[in-house]
């Protein structure tokens, strides 16, 4: 898998989306893989800024995925928003 760049919580909450689903897992599934209610991944998914970063990184260790922080590229933001 090539990385996939998040600049706020909304497109992270897609990309969670879009790689559950790859896999198969509904938002009930992912919770109980996760420890969490199907609410919490909804509010994942939706880019819940009161979402804890704990919650969050438990929903990434599940999806079998991990958190990269690096400088931000100078890439044309239009690029990434395409992405979404």
């Amino acid at each position: 898998m090539t990385d996939i760049i998040a600049r706020n919580a909304g497109q992270l909450g897609a990309i969670v989306r879009r790689i559950r689903k790859s896999r198969g897992l509904t938002q009930e599934r992912l919770g109980a893989l996760m420890g969490a209610r199907q609410a919490t991944v909804s509010g994942i998914e939706d880019g819940a800024t009161m979402t804890r970063l704990g919650t969050l990184m438990d929903a990434l260790s599940a999806l079998d995925l991990e958190l990269v922080v690096r400088p931000r590229s100078k890439a044309d933001m239009r690029e990434i928003e395409d992405l979404f």
